[in-house]
């Protein structure tokens, strides 16, 4: 790649990596071109799509996430690395909208996304399963219940962040002792099947939408 193209690839990543951060995914590509001072079209031969810049902007990031669920399931304690795993992730959402956007919904094309998707359901499932064998967590919750209760927290982060700077710890924290097994109550109704989780990950991201990633365990 030349120079200059190379120069206006890393112009066009750094505008997007603050676009997003600011406004989230579905930020215009065209207000990326014009904070990066470039041209739609030198953007789009740099990405021919929002996919393809998604995954050049957020790719080291979402796997640095995979990373972290390896260690969080290597954990002496479940329970700790549980809490630990959501702690770092939630970090991440409070402090980019746009990571906000993509932990609580499908992309079609980001490669690293689809992955980390698949990854963290099979997180949450190892640890809760680890959890329950030891008592700590709750018989009756299951890893969809989780799963859609962290994707409504967490889009809820950047708000309580805005609101009052690491305010979303407490709100996880309440989250967090609603799991734990000792002195619960029996829960009302019944789990969400993987097919429902799908259904309302897509209407929590917006009413009619049915993308919204919904990986199974």
């Amino acid at each position: 790649m030349r120079q200059d193209a190379q120069r206006n690839r890393e112009r066009v990543i750094a505008a997007a990596r603050a676009v997003y951060a600011e406004q989230g995914v579905e930020a215009p590509l065209d207000v990326i071109a014009r904070r990066a001072e470039v041209g739609n079209a030198t953007l789009y031969r740099r990405f021919p799509d929002r996919a393809a810049l998604i995954e050049a902007v957020f790719g080291d990031a979402l796997a640095a996430t995979i990373e972290a669920g390896e260690r969080a399931r290597k954990a002496a304690d479940p329970w700790a690395g549980l809490v630990a795993y959501l702690e770092r992730t939630f970090t991440g959402l409070a402090m980019d909208r746009g990571v906000t956007d993509l932990m609580t919904t499908a992309m079609p094309g980001v490669p690293t996304l689809e992955a980390l998707h698949v990854h963290n359901a099979a997180t949450i499932g190892a640890l809760l399963a680890r959890c329950r064998e030891e008592g700590t967590v709750r018989d009756d919750v299951s890893v969809e219940d989780v799963l859609f209760a962290l994707a409504a927290l967490g889009r809820a982060v950047p708000a309580a962040e805005t609101a009052a700077s690491g305010s979303w710890r407490r709100l996880l924290a309440v989250f967090l002792d609603g799991l734990r097994a000792e002195g619960a109550r029996p829960l009302p109704g019944e789990p969400l099947t993987s097919d429902a989780l799908r259904t309302a990950l897509g209407e929590l991201h917006g009413p009619g939408r049915t993308d919204a990633a919904a990986p199974r365990p």
